[in-house]
Formats: structure tokens, C-alpha cells, sequence
């Protein structure tokens, strides 16, 4: 086994998680590996006896070649775990038990140089021990089907056969994303910023205002208007000038749109909200603005850092949505739950909730997938894919709207789905390795 051809796949597995806003280090015990770190500016290469001890705290570790040669897995963690900032996340790599008698032949027959693999830890056990050093898991990966160069043949197999679920199991190396374990925030107070895009809503705007519930000590409602054909402008100037001044923690602000979409008015929201929290919420009602508590809950209590809606779990109203529209969500949901590696099942509500910070290391590092999202939904589920938060689906009642008609274009969009199921293929589940 070439180790070059297989030191520059492990490698390639790095860069394809590396962000750019990001202080970064790898953790290894093999000097050899950490020759393909050594001269890259973007990462710091740390001793894994004394992390916290480096330039610190980083935003990701990575753990190549660790696990398998230590006396202690969970303390190591536990070592690297203070080295993190508490937002940040460990990539740890593993190799499959699988290979083992390959390896150990090589080795005999003098085809393979390198140390003994001591430690062959299976995914199972690593999340048990990821657990006992107060991490979660977020995200599992496979990689590497063929660690050993065959002109063409290695790569496709590599990028395009090795995630794929048969196949996931024969891979040598395995990649699991993890996050400290958050102490839940009960009786934190936290700020929250709710932002609406209205278009042609004239008619839900009073109800709608009148139903949001107070979710935290300080909250701010943010309606963004833009390109409507009814009076839906007028309707929020006259309800916000009603309602201004009542209630001395709770704000409204109305903004007009600049762009067009409703990913434009989300993220025109955002740039002006001031919580802790953001959340988007539809005006058409659909989504009950009372459960907009389960979606904070959430993310206070620690479950999840982007709390993602889902439509598809409850009963819904007759003519809540299509027949076509509900076979399509569900389809998309499963596609984009293996795309992005984290339980999705409905991909595009629009009620989502999350925390501001995240939201800005989203938009940091936006330039990987580029603008290619009109709904705004994907930009932000993909872009937290890739930063390893943790989503978690919420369970919410969806209702039949009660004025105007949908703005969604079911075939136009779903043509649409399809372009962005592409791109989550190629920059999340199948992104280029050596």
C-alpha cells in the first residue's frame, strides 16, 4: 500500500471540511502525518499530550492517527476538548477493523512502513467515547474504499462509490464530526429577533402580529415588505404604529426589501435583527406563530444549535398542501437527510430558529456553495451542514392559508430541488478527494 496515495486521500478529506474563517489544528502522533500539515498556514499542528497548551482555542481539531496509537482515547479528547473553543468542533478519523488483515499482511510482507496500528476502533465505540469526554456526535462520514492508487479507477470510487450506503461499510477510513456537550441555558435570558418576509399579506398581517407570543425578555419583530400588489406596506405601517411602545421589551421594525426572493428579505432581516436568536417565521400564518416557543426552547435547552420545522409529522388542514407538493417534500427529505448527513425530514418550512453567531459564520463562509438559493432555506441548511452544527428537526401544525394564493411555483421549484440536491452532492457528500 502506497502510503503517499493514501496520506493525499486523508489529506484531500481535510480541505474539503477546512473553512476559511476558521482558526484550525491537527492532533496526530505519527510525524509523518504531520509532514502534510506542517507547511500549510491555515493549520496548526499541536501536541496532542499538551493541546490546550498551543495557541488556542481553535474552532476544529482534527485527530489523524491518534486514536489508534494512545493508551487513553477518552482522555485524549478530554485533553483536545480544552484546547476548543466552546463552540467549536473535533474531527476525528478512524480506521476500519476491516482492513485489518490487509494491513498486517503488508506489513510482514515489507509493502507497508509505519507504525503498528495498536487501536482498532470501530464507530461505535468511538461515540461511546466521545460521549465519556462530554462531546456529541453530529455528523458520521465514510471514506476511502481503495487506499491505494489505480490510475482513474481509485478517484471515482473514492468520491462517487465510497459514501454511497452499501458501500459506506467496506470504506478504510470513517470521519466523525463532534461538538462539545452544551450545559442547556434554563433561565438564561436571550434575546430574540424574529424576522418576516411579507408579500401580498395584506390580509394576514393584523392576526398574524396579534398571535406571536413573547418568547424571551427581549424581542424584536422585523417585517420585511417587498414587491407586493396589495396594500401589505400600509397594513404593517398602521399595525406597528398600533402596537409601538406597549410593551417596553418588545419592538417592531419594517424594512423594505431591496432584492427580490425570499432568501433577500431573510437575509435583509438578519443584517438589522439585534437577538441572540433569529427566527424566521412565513406570513401566511400556515405555521401557527404560538409554537415559535419549541423552536427557542430548543436551542436554550441545548438540543440543537438551528432548529429546523417540520410539517411532515402531524396531521395537517384539507388544502394545507398538495398531493404533488407533499410527495415531493417527503422525497426531498429523505434525499437531503443522506446529502447532508443529519436527519432532516421537511427541507423547506420556512419557521426555522438559530443562534445569530452561527448565522454569521454561515454568511462567512457563504462563498463555498455561492448565491444558488432564492428560497434561503438550503443556504442556510447547507451552510450548517458544513460548519457541523447541529440541526434538529421540530414537529410544528400546518394550516391552509386563509388570504391571498401560494407564491411557490411547485414545478418551476421543484426543478429547482433538483439543481440544489446536485450541488449538496458535490460540496457535502461526494466532494472531491484525491
Amino acid at each position: 500500500m502506497r502510503f503517499k496515495y493514501f496520506a493525499e486521500c486523508r489529506r484531500s478529506i481535510v480541505d474539503a471540511l477546512l473553512l476559511s474563517d476558521e482558526q484550525t489544528a491537527v492532533a496526530c502522533v505519527d510525524p509523518r502525518e504531520l509532514e502534510l500539515f506542517s507547511n500549510d498556514p491555515r493549520i496548526h499542528v499541536i501536541d496532542h499530550h499538551n493541546p490546550s497548551k498551543q495557541s488556542g482555542p481553535f474552532d476544529t481539531v482534527f485527530t489523524i492517527k491518534l486514536i489508534e496509537y494512545v493508551s487513553d482515547i477518552p482522555q485524549s479528547f478530554s485533553r483536545i476538548r480544552a484546547s476548543l473553543d466552546p463552540n467549536g468542533r473535533m474531527v476525528v478519523f478512524t480506521f476500519s477493523r476491516l482492513w485489518q488483515p490487509l494491513v498486517r499482511l503488508l506489513t510482514l510482507m515489507r509493502l507497508r512502513t509505519g507504525h503498528e496500528i495498536e487501536n482498532w476502533v470501530p464507530p461505535s465505540d468511538l461515540i461511546n467515547f466521545l460521549e465519556l469526554a462530554d462531546f456529541e456526535m453530529v455528523t458520521k462520514s465514510s471514506h476511502v474504499l481503495v487506499p491505494f492508487e489505480i490510475p482513474i479507477i481509485s478517484r471515482v470510487l473514492n468520491r462517487w462509490v465510497a459514501p454511497l450506503p452499501l458501500f459506506r461499510s467496506l470504506c478504510f477510513v470513517t470521519a466523525i464530526t463532534a461538538r462539545p456537550r452544551v450545559e442547556p441555558h434554563l433561565g438564561e435570558a436571550a434575546s430574540v429577533s424574529i424576522v418576516i418576509a411579507a408579500r401580498n399579506e395584506a390580509g394576514h398581517i393584523p392576526e398574524l402580529l396579534d398571535r406571536i407570543p413573547h418568547i424571551a425578555p427581549k424581542q424584536e419583530v422585523i417585517l420585511v415588505e417587498g414587491g407586493s400588489e396589495d396594500n401589505t406596506w400600509e397594513v404593517i405601517e398602521g399595525e406597528i404604529a398600533r402596537r409601538q411602545g406597549r410593551d417596553p421589551h418588545l419592538s417592531y421594525r419594517l424594512l423594505r426589501q431591496p432584492g427580490k426572493g425570499k432568501a433577500d428579505a431573510i437575509r435583509h432581516g438578519f443584517e438589522h435583527s439585534s437577538g441572540d436568536i433569529l427566527v424566521i417565521l412565513d406570513a401566511d400564518i400556515s405555521v401557527p406563530p404560538e409554537e415559535l416557543g419549541k423552536f427557542t426552547d430548543a436551542l436554550v435547552r441545548g438540543h440543537c444549535r438551528f432548529a429546523n420545522g417540520s410539517r411532515l409529522v402531524y396531521s395537517m388542514e384539507k388544502d394545507a398542501m398538495r398531493f404533488l407538493n407533499l410527495l415531493g417534500n417527503r422525497f426531498f427529505g429523505s434525499l437531503f437527510t443522506f446529502l447532508i448527513g443529519q436527519p432532516i425530514r421537511d427541507t423547506l418550512c420556512g419557521t426555522k430558529a438559530m443562534w445569530k453567531t452561527d448565522y454569521e459564520r454561515i454568511v462567512a463562509n457563504r462563498d463555498y456553495f455561492g448565491d444558488f438559493d432564492p428560497f434561503g432555506d438550503f443556504d442556510l441548511l447547507f451552510g450548517a451542514a458544513r460548519l457541523g452544527i447541529r440541526i434538529r428537526d421540530v414537529p410544528i401544525h400546518y394550516k391552509a392559508r386563509s388570504y391571498g394564493s401560494t407564491n411557490i411555483s411547485r414545478f418551476r421549484h421543484g426543478f429547482l430541488l433538483f439543481r440544489m440536491s446536485g450541488i449538496a452532492a458535490r460540496k457535502i457528500r461526494f466532494p472531491q478527494t484525491a
